[in-house]
C-alpha cells in the first residue's frame, strides 16, 4: 500500500494546525466569505474541530483543524479522515520534530485499507512531508504497522502456516535477512516436540521460523511471535462465538514481522533473530489429548490440562532456542489470555517483565508515542499453581484467577531469570471503528516496542 505522503505540489492545500486558545484570533483573520462560511457552518473551535473552507472559484480553499495536543497522533488521523482527496500542507504553524513525527504518523494511519479482496473505496488525502518530519523513521513505522495489520486481517484458509512463513520470507527477501523453515516431522528432529504437538493434527504441515539480520558482533535481539494460525481450541474445543476470531491468533507472529520491519528499514545496528512458531491448533485423530504429557525443547515436561492453552507451549520450545544464545534481549508478543483482556480490555495489551529498567523504558515509550500497555506483575508465589503431579508443570494453573499471570510464569519457565526479557499479551483487533483504527487488526505497542529495541542499538 503506498503512504499518503508527497514531496513537492503546486497546488496543495494549506491547514492550519490551531490551539483552542488561537481559534479566536484565527477566525478574526478570516473576513469576508470566509468569515461567514465559518458562522453558516458552526464552527466553534472545540478541540478536534475542523474547518473547511471554500477556495474563491470552487474546490476547497483551507483547512482549519483544532488540535490540543500535537503530539497526539490519533488527531491528526482525525483530520485526515475528514478530508477528501486532495494533497495537503501543514500550514502556519512550524511543528517541533517530535510534533511533526506524529501528525505524518497519525495522516498515514488514516490511510489504512485492507484491500486483498475487495476494492478500497476512495483515496486517502495526502500530505506533504511536514518539516522537522523525520521521513525513514515514520515511514519504516508505517509500513510495519500495515504489515501487521494486513497479516492479521487475511483469513486463515489464506493464512496457514506455510503462508506466514512464506510472508516472513518475503519480508527477509527485502532486507537481505537470512531465513530457515523447519517443518512439520523435521521439528522433533530438530527437537521443538512441543510445536510439533500442537501443529500435528492439521492438515496444513507446522513449522518453526527462523529469521537473522544484522552483523554477528552486534547487539543480539531476539523477537518470538506466536503464530497459531487458527485456533479451534483442540480437543477442548472452543464455542463458536470464541471461534470466530481465531484467525487473529497468529497476532503475535505478526507483531514480530512489523517490529522486524520496523527495525531492519531503519538500519539499527543489531543482530536481530525472529523465532516464530507457526502452527494450526486443529482436530483430528492425532490430535494432543488432555492430560497427555509432552515433552520441551528445553526438557521440561508439561502435564496438558487444557488443549486450548496452546499457545504457550508452542513459545515454550522458540523462547528455549531464544535464550540458548543468551542475547541482549528477549521480546515476545502474543494473543496469549483471555484474562489479559479482562484485567486490561482490548486496548491495553499487558506487558510482563523480567527487568525493572526494560519495562519502565517500554513504559516511557508507550507514554511518549500514545502506544498504551500496561505493567501486570510475574508474581512467583502463583507459580505453585502450575504444578502437576505427574510432570513438571501443567500448561494451565489450578484455580481460574490471574490467568494472565500464570500464563506469563509458565513462559518465565523456558526464558529463565538472567536474560532481560518482555512478554506483550495482546488483543491484536480494534472492535470499535475510530480514524486511523478501522475495525479489524490492530497493531499494539510496536511504536513502544521499536524504541525499547532501539536503545539497545545505542
Amino acid at each position: 500500500m503506498p503512504l499518503p505522503f508527497a514531496n513537492r505540489a503546486s497546488a496543495a492545500i494549506p491547514v492550519s494546525i490551531l490551539s483552542p486558545d488561537q481559534v479566536a484570533a484565527w477566525r478574526k483573520r478570516q473576513s469576508g466569505a470566509a468569515g461567514k462560511w465559518l458562522a453558516a457552518t458552526g464552527f466553534t473551535g472545540e478541540d478536534g474541530a475542523v474547518a473547511t473552507l471554500p477556495a474563491g472559484r470552487g474546490g476547497i480553499g483551507q483547512v482549519a483543524a483544532v488540535i490540543a495536543d500535537r503530539e497526539n497522533p490519533d488527531a491528526y488521523a482525525v483530520l485526515a479522515a475528514r478530508l477528501s482527496f486532495g494533497t495537503y500542507r501543514l500550514a502556519d504553524t512550524k511543528l517541533e520534530a517530535k510534533q511533526a513525527n506524529m501528525a505524518a504518523f497519525g495522516w498515514g494511519l488514516a490511510s489504512y485499507r485492507f484491500a486483498r479482496y475487495r476494492a478500497s473505496k476512495g483515496r486517502p488525502p495526502v500530505l506533504l512531508w511536514p518539516d522537522n518530519a523525520h521521513r525513514l523513521g515514520v515511514e519504516a513505522m508505517l509500513e510495519g504497522n500495515f504489515l501487521t495489520r494486513d497479516l492479521v486481517n487475511t483469513p486463515a484458509s489464506d493464512m496457514g502456516p506455510q503462508d506466514l512463513a512464506a510472508a516472513a520470507k518475503t519480508l527477509a527477501k527485502k532486507f537481505g535477512a537470512r531465513i530457515t523453515v523447519i517443518e512439520g516431522d523435521d521439528l522433533l528432529k530438530k527437537n521443538y516436540p512441543m510445536v510439533h504437538a500442537v501443529g500435528r493434527a492439521s492438515s496444513r504441515k507446522p513449522c518453526l521460523i527462523d529469521m537473522i539480520w544484522g552483523p554477528a558482533d552486534a547487539p543480539k535481539v531476539t523477537l518470538v511471535g506466536k503464530g497459531v494460525c487458527f485456533d479451534t481450541g483442540g480437543l477442548d474445543l472452543k464455542p463458536a462465538g470464541g471461534m470466530l476470531l481465531m484467525k487473529k491468533d497468529m497476532g503475535g507472529a505478526a507483531h514480530v514481522l512489523g517490529l522486524a520491519a520496523m527495525v531492519m528499514a531503519s538500519g539499527l545496528k543489531l543482530r536481530l533473530r525472529v523465532l516464530i512458531p507457526a502452527v494450526e491448533n486443529a482436530v483430528s485423530g492425532n490430535a494432543f489429548r488432555p492430560l497427555d504429557v509432552l515433552q520441551t525443547r528445553k526438557g521440561i515436561t508439561v502435564e496438558i490440562g487444557n488443549t486450548d492453552a496452546e499457545g504457550r507451549l508452542i513459545l515454550a520450545d522458540a523462547l528455549t532456542e531464544a535464550a540458548s544464545e543468551n542475547p541482549k534481549l528477549i521480546i515476545d508478543c502474543a494473543t496469549l489470555t483471555g484474562a489479559a483482556r479482562v484485567a486490561l480490555g482490548v486496548e491495553v495489551p499487558a506487558l510482563f517483565c523480567n527487568d525493572d529498567a526494560l519495562a519502565a523504558e517500554i513504559a516511557e515509550a508507550a507514554t511518549a508515542w500514545r502506544d498504551p500497555l500496561w505493567r501486570l506483575p510475574l508474581w512467583q508465589p502463583y507459580r505453585k499453581l502450575l504444578d502437576s503431579k505427574v510432570a513438571d508443570m501443567n500448561n494451565v494453573a489450578s484455580s481460574e484467577f490471574g490467568g494472565a499471570v500464570t500464563a506469563a510464569l509458565f513462559l518465565q519457565e523456558f526464558v529463565g531469570k538472567r536474560i532481560p526479557w518482555a512478554h506483550i499479551d495482546m488483543m491484536a483487533w480494534n472492535p470499535i471503528e475510530r480514524p486511523g483504527r478501522p475495525v479489524g487488526a490492530a497493531a499494539q505497542c510496536l511504536r513502544a516496542l521499536f524504541v525499547a529495541v532501539s536503545k539497545r542499538a545505542a
